[in-house]
């Protein structure tokens, strides 16, 4: 069997299937990853493969489709690893790619009967999701316009797929209705197997204190700290929490760059981190309040299970692994009662639900969670059961599998392709 994986970053969201395959036997794996992707060390049976745009996006591009042209140059990057795979005589039998960037623009025009199938995460929509949903920062026409144009990637991904997968019955239906016929809801999954509660888990903070499960400890994690995921509620949340509670710390995970949205605008702070703190960071106990940016898994595991309530709160748009992860180890989560939260947690069983713009309330339910003695063990079994149940890593893999390898007829060979020549 010969599977090629195409994600920008490299593995991203393909991290378990690609273990998986790359440990079985007579399966030949092959993944193509941007330069700066994280690939998978340490995996013999997989080959990645990077690349690297030949040029930047020119200057004066049109600032609508400057997006576009940054897709075209990533899919011309990518089919030419393609041209040269096939002349090294690679043929995949499937292609499960992310298109968010470009990457398979081309890819069909390589291998046309090679079955694609891509990962839908999102597409964009003007009203009733992320944009405008904040109205701290509304949308412009200009803003309205580039989604719009942005979008044509996505339908072209959407044409040029055979199949394609959303981890979300939410993130499905952001994709229009002539398409969601093409689309199965699969989450990928989480390691189950490896996460959970630990009554003798410890975590050091970088002044040496060291929390242990059992603590008052509430934490809130992010790729980075960002509006979209709520970062700037939870901030707003936090001095009411440490007033009330004299004794609770505050472990926040994330780094200061932008994963999705924008940086601050129209004042001197560069990230969000520095402009909430200048907001509310005279009401914060600094000795009790621990910011401790990007950590090793390792670590974030531990701040999983030292964690006495966990904070998850996002914009209606994807749903992170984080929240997951956090169910899986037993924590008491507080979720914003948005899209797609709403489709795992539930209000009373697995999980407290707040209205994502009151800090008030999540400060509230905070104190409950940090004070509350209803969040027993066995609790705790259920929530972490339902979830392996439903996310766990080997059920990923097998509805990909199934969802991959849906009609394949063994013996088909890929027709030659036309598609020899890629314009400089």
């Amino acid at each position: 069997m010969r599977v090629l994986i195409i994600h920008q970053n490299f593995p991203g969201q393909f991290r378990h299937v690609a273990q998986e395959w790359a440990r079985r036997p007579g399966w030949q794996v092959v993944a193509i990853g941007r330069d700066t992707a994280p690939g998978l060390p340490q995996h013999p049976g997989l080959q990645l493969i990077r690349y690297k745009p030949h040029r930047s996006i020119k200057p004066d591009q049109h600032p609508y489709m400057r997006k576009m042209e940054e897709a075209v140059l990533h899919g011309q990057a990518v089919a030419r690893v393609l041209l040269d795979l096939k002349r090294q005589g690679f043929t995949p039998d499937v292609i499960l790619a992310h298109p968010g960037w470009g990457e398979t623009l081309y890819a069909k025009d390589v291998f046309p009967d090679t079955r694609l199938v891509h990962f839908a995460e999102w597409f964009y929509n003007a009203s009733g999701a992320d944009i405008g949903f904040d109205p701290e920062f509304p949308a412009s026409f200009d803003d309205r316009a580039r989604i719009r144009s942005w979008n044509a990637l996505h339908l072209l991904n959407l044409e040029n797929c055979d199949a394609a997968v959303s981890p979300t019955q939410w993130q499905k239906a952001q994709h229009p209705k002539a398409y969601l016929d093409k689309i199965t809801v699969a989450h990928e999954g989480i390691d189950t197997e490896n996460l959970g509660p630990d009554p003798s888990a410890w975590f050091k903070l970088p002044s040496g204190q060291v929390l242990k499960a059992g603590d008052p400890v509430i934490t809130y994690v992010a790729r980075n700290l960002e509006p979209y995921r709520g970062f700037h509620s939870f901030m707003r949340a936090l001095p009411q929490i440490q007033a009330e509670h004299k004794h609770c710390h505050a472990v926040i995970v994330g780094g200061d760059e932008v994963s999705y949205g924008s940086r601050p605008k129209g004042g001197p702070h560069k990230t969000w981190r520095e402009a909430l703190l200048a907001e509310v960071g005279g009401r914060l106990d600094p000795v009790r309040t621990h910011f401790v940016g990007k950590l090793p898994y390792a670590d974030y595991k531990k701040v999983l299970q030292v964690s006495a309530a966990h904070v998850y709160l996002t914009y209606p748009f994807v749903l992170s692994w984080s929240m997951l992860e956090a169910m899986a180890s037993g924590c008491m989560v507080i979720g914003s009662d948005t899209a797609p939260v709403r489709e795992v947690l539930e209000e009373g069983k697995n999980s407290l639900l707040v209205d994502f713009f009151s800090p008030a309330q999540l400060a509230q339910r905070s104190l409950d969670a940090l004070t509350s003695d209803g969040w027993t063990a066995p609790h705790r079994r259920q929530v972490i059961a339902r979830v392996s149940q439903r996310y766990a890593h080997a059920s990923g893999v097998a509805a990909y599998e199934s969802l991959l390898f849906a009609g394949r007829a063994d013996g088909v060979r890929v027709r030659t392709s036309s598609f020899e020549e890629i314009a400089a």
